[in-house]
């Protein structure tokens, strides 16, 4: 099993500008969201057989993982999880670092002809998800892809809308959502974040 670093320190290293404004999911509560959320995933894709739960990575792959789980308790249907790095495929790649680390996609089966439903944790601006349908589509061509989201916190840049939302949270410019996994964070929640006023 991995090693999850002490919370602290990976939540104070992901935000070192921002400070914590408010809480608006716990561990319950999410879990509550991510079964509702999985039971609108079955409603919709009644063919569960061909169905592919594909995370971005980071935190859309736990968010995968956990809707399997509920599917697999519902219907009794194992939904293989994949997993999409679109670190290469970023419009903003130069200015997240001069080496990004690339840790790779793993997808189960083959896309052709699969309904896929992408999983991320907050949806913004949509260029993350325009970014994982560009890695998508070079591997194949899907018979569909759908969208799944835990937060929607708005402001969105391009015409990119959810299937499936956990939790709609507006938002302002200056806050940031933040989600966090057992699975590579060490506890379950959801924060919003305010940037700190320059001194």
């Amino acid at each position: 099993m991995p090693r999850v670093p002490p919370t602290g320190a990976r939540l104070n290293s992901m935000h070192e500008n921002l400070t914590p404004k408010n809480t608006i999911l716990d561990a319950k509560q999410m879990a509550r969201i991510i079964r509702r959320m999985a039971g609108e995933v079955v409603e919709t894709n009644r063919d569960l057989a061909n169905l592919l739960l594909v995370g971005i990575r980071t935190r859309g792959v736990p968010l995968a993982e956990q809707l399997a789980v509920e599917i697999e308790r519902m219907e009794g249907v194992k939904v293989p999880v994949g997993v999409l790095d679109i670190t290469l495929y970023r419009d903003d790649l130069s200015t997240i670092a001069a080496q990004p680390q690339v840790k790779g996609t793993t997808l189960p089966r083959p896309v052709e002809g699969s309904t896929v439903l992408l999983c991320d944790d907050v949806l913004y601006t949509g260029r993350t998800v325009r970014a994982a349908l560009d890695e998508l589509l070079d591997f194949g061509r899907p018979r569909a892809v759908k969208l799944a989201v835990l937060i929607d916190r708005g402001h969105r840049e391009l015409p990119i809308q959810a299937d499936v939302v956990g939790k709609k949270v507006p938002t302002s410019g200056d806050e940031v959502i933040e989600v966090t996994f057992q699975s590579t964070d060490g506890i379950e929640q959801v924060r919003i974040l305010e940037r700190k006023a320059p001194r």
